[in-house]
């Protein structure tokens, strides 16, 4: 601001620009922001490294399956130097596990076709060509690591590239290594297309949205969840439309969603997501001498209260309990305040007013927050600040596609991500 912008300031205006100067900043508990970005304080009597005194022991579990046994037997007593042969009896004091990977190496297996000579006739019959000879020659193992180490560990195609060198021995182009990941891609349509039916058939529909550069462009990597299936997608645009696309005009009876316009108005009812809010709270807590904060963080923490509990409360309770919370927001938003931030807070929960307390109406199957779709974007951001986005669409929409089959699998029976990439290859 100039010097002679601050002269034509008055005194109240003076006054509130110093105090908003005076601010704390924003730390990711306070605000959306990553935990990277906050200040770490120092810790000069901080504990040393190791356990408390008194603190009980541990050590890695011993594995439930194991390859072979070694026994190790004393050979002589050290009293009377006696030899402890094979006949005596032993028993085991303590076991220990000693764990190693084979060495890697890859499995050539060479095909030759054989020309055969007829005896009878003389013709020269040669063997058809094998199904190596007409594709790739590389197997369903291998395009599985290039997939999940490009998609679940965020590797580029150079790194990539000197991983499968380093680790397998395996010699592979990055070209060869783009044709291989859109050959795995395919793969994953059918399982794809089915989590897509799930989702149009569920009750209750969750979404958030991340950015991500695609094709050197500003684009989103969206993501639907339910209870039964976890959809990702990759959009050039952040509106409305990604949502209508994909829904096909299905109408959930509860979707939830921070407070973003275009994620707003897709089902029957809407919960807001109260982690958001509880975000914005914090800060005004932290910042505000006003009392209202302080009201509004109360407020939030008997509301995640009766969310935690309330597949154990009767339906009477949870009603009287919800008419309490919604007569006690109601005293809070006509509590009249002279700071910014208090009424800045009154603003966004009176428009979310009525999505603040959906969850109380289905026992348990409507969560409160939208974190369970944030965590599901996480790889996705890790993946954007790693390899800073997409060269082209067709690798966005490929990755949405193999994220989109192993969350749904993780979700519906804790698959592991690796093994479900394989299966679906192999298939």
């Amino acid at each position: 601001m100039e010097r002679g912008d601050l002269q034509r300031l008055s005194k109240d205006e003076l006054i509130d620009l110093v105090l908003r100067l005076q601010r704390p900043e924003k730390t990711s508990r306070t605000s959306s922001k990553p935990p990277s970005t906050d200040r770490k304080e120092r810790r000069d009597k901080a504990r040393p490294g190791g356990a408390k005194p008194g603190h009980e022991g541990h050590s890695r579990a011993l594995s439930e399956e194991f390859d072979r046994i070694v026994d190790h037997r004393p050979e002589h007593c050290p009293c009377c130097h006696a030899d402890l042969s094979e006949d005596c009896p032993a028993e085991a004091v303590s076991q220990h596990d000693a764990i190693d990977v084979p060495a890697i190496h890859p499995l050539v297996e060479r095909h030759r076709r054989l020309s055969v000579r007829c005896p009878g006739c003389g013709t020269l019959v040669v063997a058809q060509a094998p199904d190596t000879a007409k594709g790739t020659p590389f197997g369903p193992r291998i395009h599985a690591v290039a997939t999940y180490l490009k998609t679940f560990q965020a590797l580029s195609y150079e790194r990539l590239q000197g991983a499968l060198a380093d680790l397998f021995g395996l010699t592979i182009s990055q070209g060869g290594l783009m044709n291989m990941l859109r050959r795995s891609q395919t793969a994953f349509a059918h399982e794809r297309d089915a989590a897509i039916a799930a989702l149009r058939r569920a009750k209750v529909v969750a979404s958030d949205e991340t950015g991500v550069r695609i094709e050197g462009s500003n684009a989103y990597q969206w993501v639907f969840r339910s209870s039964e299936a976890v959809v990702h997608r990759a959009a050039p645009t952040r509106g409305a439309i990604v949502v209508r696309e994909l829904m096909d005009g299905h109408r959930p009876e509860v979707w939830c969603s921070d407070r973003y316009s275009a994620q707003q108005g897709h089902g029957a009812a809407h919960q807001t997501c109260l982690a958001h809010l509880a975000r914005d709270v914090a800060y005004a807590d932290e910042t505000s001498d006003d009392m209202l904060p302080s009201r509004l963080r109360l407020w939030l923490k008997r509301a995640f209260a009766l969310a935690d509990g309330i597949k154990t409360f009767a339906t009477s309770t949870i009603a009287a309990k919800r008419r309490a919370l919604e007569r006690s927001l109601a005293d809070i938003l006509a509590a009249p305040t002279a700071c910014d931030l208090a009424r800045d807070l009154q603003m966004k929960f009176r428009r979310a007013r009525d999505q603040l307390l959906v969850f109380a109406a289905y026992s348990g199957l409507v969560e409160p927050t939208n974190n369970a779709c944030e965590r599901a974007l996480r790889p996705a951001v890790i993946q954007r600040k790693i390899t800073n986005g997409y060269r082209a669409m067709w690798a966005a929409n490929g990755e949405a596609d193999v994220r989109t089959v192993v969350d749904t699998a993780r979700l519906r029976n804790g698959a592991g991500s690796f093994q479900t990439i394989l299966n679906a290859v192999k298939a």
